[in-house]
């Protein structure tokens, strides 16, 4: 079964103080990139939280937020008084020596100065921590739901760009055997050229054998369709295995790439060259493959 890395998952978790939403965002990635936007107040448990994460997506570039609404309206932030009493003396002082006006809006002025409001970051309890870890199991769950749905999506696009390929191998072979013929007739017409020249027709039988086994693209054949196999195979194992996938795409472009080099044949190159752009589309979203 493939899994996408592509994916999306909000899990929401209402306690009777808070309301706590975790949004996951996945694209692709070699490896596990997690980013974490968290409240202060959740720091310590975000190893725990990040262990979890990595269980449950594997890999991917992954992006976690979460938000914290207070329920009941509980205030953690509250006005340094002392701090702004003297921000207002040393503002008296300035304007008095400098002999300027005041400023006509002192609640704006002195509330933006540097430490006038003072937050104080709640504690993290017990229920808060249940219920965050509640929310991104139900924010995991989601997204890879997410994932199988895209990777659904990816398997029917492989499976036709694979059959398209075997398609095209098949062909192949009306030209392989016809090219044999093109091969001898035009060696035969070139040493018909050279006059007064003999030659040993056994000794060219032989040459010509030699030649056309080197043209010979019976064994890329026969690795490319075990190549188109295997990849089959690997897309309906249990688990996603998106770099085993890449790499059959590889070796499929090399045996490709062969079989263009050995065509010496106008419509087989042309076959080749199809063949070719089928398997680019498919390297293309074998990257996103979890």
């Amino acid at each position: 079964m493939i899994l996408s890395m592509t994916g999306f998952g909000r899990g929401v978790e209402v306690t009777a103080r808070k309301k706590i939403t975790i949004e996951l965002k996945s694209l692709n990635s070699k490896q596990l990139d997690l980013s974490m936007k968290l409240p202060q107040y959740f720091r310590e448990i975000e190893i725990r939280m990040r262990n979890e994460i990595a269980s449950g997506l594997g890999r991917g570039k992954v992006d976690a937020s979460m938000n914290v609404e207070d329920l009941k309206g509980d205030v953690n932030t509250s006005i340094n008084v002392p701090v702004v009493m003297e921000y207002k003396k040393q503002l008296q002082k300035m304007a008095t020596e400098l002999e300027i006006a005041w400023p006509q809006d002192w609640y704006a002025t002195l509330l933006r100065m540097p430490e006038a409001l003072h937050s104080q970051l709640p504690d993290l309890t017990e229920e808060d921590s249940l219920a965050c870890f509640r929310a991104l199991a139900e924010a995991i769950s989601r997204l890879r739901e997410f994932r199988r749905q895209e990777g659904a999506k990816l398997e029917r696009f492989f499976s036709e760009k694979i059959r398209n390929i075997s398609e095209l191998l098949e062909q192949v072979t009306p030209f392989e055997e016809e090219r044999v013929g093109k091969i001898r007739t035009r060696l035969e017409e070139e040493l018909a050229k050279l006059s007064g020249v003999e030659y040993d027709r056994g000794l060219l039988e032989q040459e010509l054998i030699f030649y056309i086994e080197k043209l010979d693209v019976t064994e890329e054949k026969t690795r490319l369709r075990a190549h188109l196999n295997y990849f089959m195979e690997t897309m309906g194992a249990e688990e996603s295995q998106g770099k085993k996938l890449g790499f059959i795409a590889q070796e499929m472009g090399r045996e490709i790439n062969t079989l263009g080099s050995k065509s010496n044949n106008a419509d087989m190159q042309r076959i080749v060259v199809m063949m070719k752009d089928e398997l680019e589309q498919i390297k293309e979203q074998v990257l996103n493959v979890l």
